[in-house]
């Protein structure tokens, strides 16, 4: 599950009403990009805002969409374990490739505890698990360890989204306690090379120009490592401004709604709103980046950076 997984925002009408329409343009538009997934329901995704029916029109829209044209990951953390069960079996029955799962927020959280809420989700399903690990949103520290043991008592969850800060040292810790786990970064890529030297086989994050990661990920692959470089070089202001604390889902939803991903850029209340100096300030960035007109478009940059991804 290596490459680069996009994690989308769930579209909103400005009254914040699900945006049902919005999910087939999100998924063509995630599509064109050339990514290697897509994963929904995430903490992007504003999850925790949405009711069990609106988590099913998701779901149910974007596989619609999707077609089978590329995989879809769904988050299907909960603090109850029946809860996450009932959640990733629902997942799987409409032909998900894969489930995230955070920890449950425990008053006192131990492995015993963890392993157990793991091992009932792999129990329950066939599909992949992939094993989040966010401090941030979930307030739980996994070591490397704990979730090296989880690979082995269950290979199902053998895939972890590493996203405890820093995140290279761990995963390089993982990495050489269990070489055949697989190791995506994210954090908005902020970390992505030096991620991806410590043994990460991708990311999987969300970035409102996901085949930048791309061209990035594939020069890497192949190799080229300077050609690598350069090119996060190229987008890091970009990737350092849509990664801001407290503001980085509402400028990452303004980005898909001026890239024609999705028609409103509305983050469910209770939230901040955009400010207008960020949205400036955004503008601003994209003149000096060449990000205008065709640009925008998911493939127009991507005929300009695969030929040289590819070729060298």
């Amino acid at each position: 599950m290596g490459g680069v997984w996009n994690i989308v925002p769930t579209p909103f009408l400005p009254d914040g009403d699900l945006d049902e329409p919005s999910l087939a343009s999100l998924a063509e538009f995630v599509v064109a990009t050339g990514v290697t997934g897509m994963t929904i329901l995430g903490v992007l995704g504003e999850a925790a805002k949405l009711g069990d029916d609106e988590r099913a029109r998701v779901i149910h829209g974007i596989l619609r969409a999707t077609a089978g044209r590329l995989p879809v990951c769904v988050g299907v953390t909960h603090s109850a374990t029946d809860r996450a069960v009932a959640y990733a079996l629902e997942a799987e029955r409409a032909g998900a490739h894969s489930v995230m799962l955070a920890p449950p927020a425990l008053a006192r959280p131990t492995d015993a505890a963890l392993r157990r809420h793991y091992l009932a989700v792999c129990d329950a399903i066939t599909i992949p698990v992939v094993v989040q690990d966010h401090p941030a949103s979930s307030g739980v520290l996994m070591s490397a360890e704990f979730m090296a043991a989880l690979a082995d008592d269950a290979p199902q969850a053998g895939i972890v989204k590493l996203e405890e800060e820093p995140s290279p040292p761990k995963v390089r810790k993982l990495r050489e306690l269990a070489p055949g786990v697989s190791i995506v970064g994210g954090l908005g890529a902020g970390m992505l090379l030096e991620e991806l030297a410590a043994g990460a086989d991708g990311t999987m994050t969300g970035f409102g120009f996901p085949e930048v990661l791309v061209a990035i990920v594939q020069r890497w692959s192949a190799g080229d490592t300077d050609g690598a470089a350069r090119l996060f070089d190229r987008f890091a202001t970009l990737i350092r401004f849509e990664n801001q604390p407290f503001a980085n889902l509402a400028i990452r939803k303004h980005v898909y709604q001026r890239r024609g991903a999705i028609a409103h850029s509305t983050v469910r209340q209770p939230a901040g709103t955009l400010a207008p100096i960020t949205a400036e300030a955004l503008d601003w960035l994209f003149r000096r980046l060449g990000l205008e007109g065709p640009q925008l478009q998911p493939g127009a940059l991507l005929a300009e950076l695969l030929p040289d991804t590819v070729t060298g």
